[in-house]
């Protein structure tokens, strides 16, 4: 009687533990996508009158994306940072550095005092909080993949990677949405006062987050490394020294996602303001719109993934994205609400195509005690070649042209790039348990409990 009591209460106990996992991922990279785009929000609507006033309309902008710039930029930095430490100390207590990092960065940027009091300091100062914040950011998203993913069944990594991602929506939904209730409320006053309460409301949404994540176990799959001694010395030189096609294709197959999605989401709003002459109420609304599809799309996508493949569902996910290009600009300059509603909500599904199976292709190239570290890196640096330079490259573009033409050409080239690293990227490592053996080198394995000089 006792042993069968026990053998059915283990897998209750993993599947609590399971969900658990699943919830501390998710709604912690919720938090931490809503201070990252709450950033975008304002860098397209305030900043550049906050903190860099008295220039010409798009020398403001360039300014204000150029700020944005560095927290991409920041990123891989993060992804090395804390890939180093969460393949030597374990995903959960790397998730829970990332999130204070990231949470009070974005509630110093809501107090911090615009260029009329602080003059050249200010723009300097949010340059700073900026990295930190990008830092934070290209720390998290590794982690919670991996917490998530690895504790769930190999035949469903897609789904449950998914979740996680499903922290990109819930963000953008919750940082629109505070931008637009703040817009409302603040009125004629949003621009001096009313844009820093969504700032400073991170503050309870990091509290809520390190409750959630302290709960949770860390992952099977990370755990079987360090009982079989088998933890890198150096997971980040060791991951760049033996598997340089996998972080390289990870980071350009991201081309066709990342890009486009900063135009899609933050572009948009300097383009249907200044180009297009639509409410910045009405961009808004369309983008929590879209944003709550991606609640349904993102995990449907992780889904299909595990039934149909991987690079199968990228791949037209892919496809989607170019061949739209056109079709989306020309959607918004009708200045008709059913059209430009239309243009933004399926951007974002085509985006979700690749982003809900996104995160299982990136972090199965990896094995597991560098997959921290060589997934968070090849993601995170798609960070400085497309997400970073996207809304600069277009906002340049339409300055100089005044079309959206070059712009769609250049959503078409990232398709192009994304298309011909899927095709490159080498295919998944080992199972848990059959670690490369390059990766076991004598030289970078370190057994559990052994000192590390330098580290």
């Amino acid at each position: 009687m006792a042993t069968s009591h026990t053998t059915a209460a283990v897998p209750e106990a993993t599947r609590r533990h399971r969900r658990r996992a699943v919830i501390a991922s998710t709604v912690g990279t919720a938090i931490e996508w809503y201070d990252f785009f709450l950033y975008g929000t304002a860098a397209a609507l305030v900043f550049p009158h906050v903190f860099f006033p008295g220039h010409a309309t798009y020398t403001g902008v360039l300014a204000s994306f150029g700020t944005q710039f560095v927290g991409f930029a920041a990123r891989p930095l993060g992804a090395a940072i804390f890939g180093h430490i969460g393949d030597r100390v374990g995903r959960k207590s790397t998730l829970v550095t990332t999130l204070l990092l990231m949470g009070a960065s974005t509630f110093l940027i809501g107090l911090l005092p615009g260029y009329a009091s602080l003059g050249l300091a200010a723009p300097v100062l949010l340059v700073l909080l900026r990295i930190v914040q990008g830092i934070g950011v290209g720390g998290e998203w590794g982690g919670s993949v991996l917490l998530s993913m690895e504790w769930g069944s190999r035949s469903r990594r897609g789904l449950m990677a998914s979740w996680p991602q499903l922290g990109v929506p819930l963000g953008l939904l919750a940082s629109t949405g505070m931008v637009k209730l703040m817009n409302s409320v603040a009125g004629g006053e949003f621009d001096s006062w009313g844009w820093r309460i969504p700032f400073l409301a991170s503050a309870v949404l990091i509290g809520i987050g390190l409750y959630v994540r302290l709960r949770v176990l860390e992952s099977p799959a990370f755990a079987e490394v360090k009982q079989e001694r088998v933890v890198v010395r150096q997971p980040v030189f060791s991951v760049l020294r033996h598997q340089p096609r996998a972080v390289l294709t990870s980071a350009f197959v991201r081309m066709s996602e990342q890009a486009p999605f900063y135009l899609f989401i933050t572009f948009v709003l300097t383009y249907g303001t200044e180009k297009v002459g639509l409410p910045k109420g009405e961009l808004l609304n369309d983008t929590l719109i879209a944003a709550a599809v991606g609640l349904i799309s993102v995990p449907l996508f992780g889904h299909l993934s595990d039934r149909f493949g991987r690079r199968l569902v990228y791949g037209i996910g892919i496809c989607c994205v170019g061949l739209f290009a056109f079709p989306y600009f020309a959607m918004l300059d009708t200045g008709r609400s059913g059209l430009v509603l239309l243009a933004i909500v399926l951007s974002l599904v085509f985006h979700d195509i690749q982003y809900g199976p996104q995160a299982a292709l990136i972090a199965e190239g990896f094995g597991t005690n560098v997959r921290y570290s060589g997934a968070g890196l090849g993601y995170q640096l798609a960070s400085v070649i497309a997400g970073g330079p996207a809304p600069l490259i277009a906002a340049a573009i339409l300055q100089h042209t005044g079309s959206s033409t070059y712009i769609s050409w250049y959503i078409i080239g990232c398709a192009i790039v994304a298309m011909a690293a899927l095709l490159l990227m080498p295919r998944p490592a080992p199972p848990e348990g059959a670690v490369p053996q390059a990766v076991l080198a004598t030289h970078d394995s370190t057994p559990e409990g052994q000192a590390v000089s330098g580290d």
